[in-house]
């Protein structure tokens, strides 16, 4: 995660360049590199102002680059979610569930025969749950 602390409106449509390396612990030869380009963009009402001459830009700036050939993305628009998601909430219940039926063999239980779960089950909802 890369923060822009200092944030100002002189800053915006600034690019700025991340060179990410990859390399095994062991050698210092590098098995891969990646440069980002990030630029600091205005808030959403100053953003359709100058989203024109953003694009227009880094449309330059990506001809000029020597080393990497990029393709311009669009950016996505998002919602940030503030909690786990729907499908792991489920998961979660789903497991816990499992780990709270009658293993196989015991015979006094009020649960039906089909829904006792047998050890290894058990162990995949857990593993999954933790």
């Amino acid at each position: 995660v890369i923060r822009h602390r200092d944030v100002r409106a002189s800053y915006y449509g600034v690019i700025d360049k991340f060179r990410l390396q990859v390399s095994e612990q062991s050698q210092r030869k590098a098995l891969g590199k990646k440069e980002i380009i990030a630029t600091l963009l205005p808030s959403a009402n100053e953003q359709q102002q100058q989203k024109e001459e953003e694009e227009k830009r880094i449309k330059e700036h990506l001809a000029e680059s020597v080393f990497f050939e990029q393709t311009l993305c669009q950016p996505e628009n998002r919602t940030a979610s503030s909690g786990p998601s729907l499908l792991t909430v489920f998961l979660g219940i789903v497991c816990i569930a499992a780990l709270m039926l009658p293993t196989l063999g015991e015979m006094e239980s009020l649960v039906p025969l089909y829904l006792h779960l047998s050890v290894n089950q058990k162990l995949v909802a857990a593993y999954v749950l933790g």
